[in-house]
């Protein structure tokens, strides 16, 4: 995949923009600054002015350079053209995240009454609305998507099985913005963490049956009786 400046130049301005919050805040806010919430969006853990302005964007440009490199290394990279428009969205998506995750500490440091743990599932909802639909334009590959056994072993999982993740990723994430809206206390992250479970699950069952039902399919490479 060639490097398409105008897609870039944003996503280092959304990077930058962290860098300079971080700068512009540091002479303003106390040395001991909530860092953790539990379940219910209490403040649980606190810690330094680097653990809360300047580690979310150190993690956020690994991120990007990890998603930008892993075409250029993955073996199916040649499949990375047909899908460069959905793994541009999923890119933007993770950026976006991380930023708005890190405004919302931000706003918290700065004595914001927010409940972090309603607004980190609020915002992990739009972002599975977003892959959802996008992940149907998957194709495959050794890093992106629903990666099981049987995806990489038959073009027919993979397909069928990306067509699925991309309603149940939409479906998940509009579970997640009511409920992130609503309110339910300190059930709210277990809900969602099994909803990932069931959806997980749902997922590794349907590649297999997939993979089962494919006569095209072929076993990985050096799996074949010797």
């Amino acid at each position: 995949m060639r490097l398409n400046w105008r897609a870039e130049i944003p996503q280092w301005l959304i990077i930058a923009a962290m860098f300079v919050a971080a700068a512009a805040l540091w002479p303003t806010i106390p040395s001991r600054i909530p860092v953790h919430w539990d379940a219910s969006g209490n403040v649980n853990g606190y810690g330094g002015k680097f653990e809360a302005l300047l580690l979310l964007p150190i993690i956020t440009i690994g991120l990007y350079l990890l998603l930008l490199f892993i075409p250029r290394i993955d073996p199916g990279k040649a499949n990375y053209a047909q899908f460069s428009g959905a793994y541009l969205v999923a890119r933007y998506s993770m950026l976006v995240l991380m930023a708005a995750i890190y405004l919302f500490s931000v706003l918290a440091v700065k004595g914001v009454d927010i409940n972090m743990t309603r607004v980190i599932v609020g915002i992990e909802g739009a972002v599975f609305v977003v892959l959802g639909n996008v992940l149907g334009k998957v194709r495959p590959n050794w890093f992106v998507g629903v990666r099981t056994p049987w995806t990489l072993s038959s073009k027919r999982s993979w397909v069928k099985t990306h067509r699925l993740a991309g309603w149940l990723f939409a479906l998940c994430g509009i579970i997640l913005l009511a409920l992130a809206a609503v309110g339910i206390g300190s059930a709210l992250i277990w809900v969602m963490l099994g909803l990932l479970g069931v959806l997980v699950a749902v997922l590794v069952v349907y590649s297999y049956v997939e993979w089962r039902n494919d006569p095209e399919k072929t076993p990985p490479s050096g799996t074949l009786p010797g």
